[in-house]
């Protein structure tokens, strides 16, 4: 196994956290899935494993999914966000948090509706303190893509006020299969978030699955 850092993700049994799993497992990231139930976690854990051959899969609950990770990944309805937030927050201090929530306001989540306090990051960044670093990324992938192991054809904007946790988490997303770009601070992951509303709109009226964005005019890799 590649000497490569432990990835946790914190509402990894769901639908995109589950994706972004099997992605990173094949890629030789050794991972642990977090849920409020151990025994969820362990058995979609299970799943990932023998969907990856070779890879190291555990589950666990929340927390100790949060002391086991390096980097730790945050895909949680919104509705959960801030009570997990606050329950793991002194597991993952000193850390890379990675934060893919989507404040989506049922049932009209084909609407931007923003938090006051700017965005999900903004939110998470200050419940979690300044022993922090908080990216965020992921709010605009299709999980079902993820899932299918195929090509993505979606870029990921990446937002984080720590250059050296920004870099963490494009790299990342490269090895997830998308392609990852420097969307700035962290306060601009309001643009992000707020796209997946819009994306959610148009899958509705164009009956596709899995809208996502391109960001042209840039140098090829």
């Amino acid at each position: 196994m590649p000497d490569r850092q432990m990835i946790a993700i914190i509402g990894g049994t769901g639908d995109l956290g589950s994706g972004l799993a099997l992605r990173w497992a094949r890629a030789g990231y050794p991972v642990v899935l977090g849920s409020r139930a151990r025994d969820k976690a362990e058995t979609a854990a299970g799943e990932i494993a023998a969907a990856a051959p070779g890879s190291h899969v555990r589950g666990e609950d929340n927390l100790g999914a949060a002391r086991a990770g390096d980097v730790v990944v945050i895909a949680v309805p919104f509705s959960n966000h801030d009570a997990i937030l606050e329950e793991i927050r002194d597991a993952v201090q000193g850390k890379v948090v990675v934060d893919a929530a989507v404040p989506l306001v049922p049932p009209k989540v084909s609407v931007v509706q923003l938090p006051t306090e700017g965005s999900a990051a903004q939110i998470a960044q200050r419940i979690l303190g300044e022993g922090v670093r908080v990216t965020s990324a992921f709010q605009n992938v299709s999980a079902k893509k993820l899932r299918d192991g195929g090509t993505v054809d979606c870029d990921v904007l990446v937002c984080g006020d720590d250059k050296a946790a920004k870099e963490a988490t494009m790299q990342l997303a490269d090895a997830a299969g998308t392609r990852a770009v420097d969307g700035g601070a962290l306060a601009n992951s309001a643009a992000a978030e707020a796209l997946t509303s819009v994306l959610i709109g148009i899958n509705r009226r164009y009956k596709v699955n899995g809208a996502g964005i391109r960001i042209t005019g840039l140098p090829a890799a």
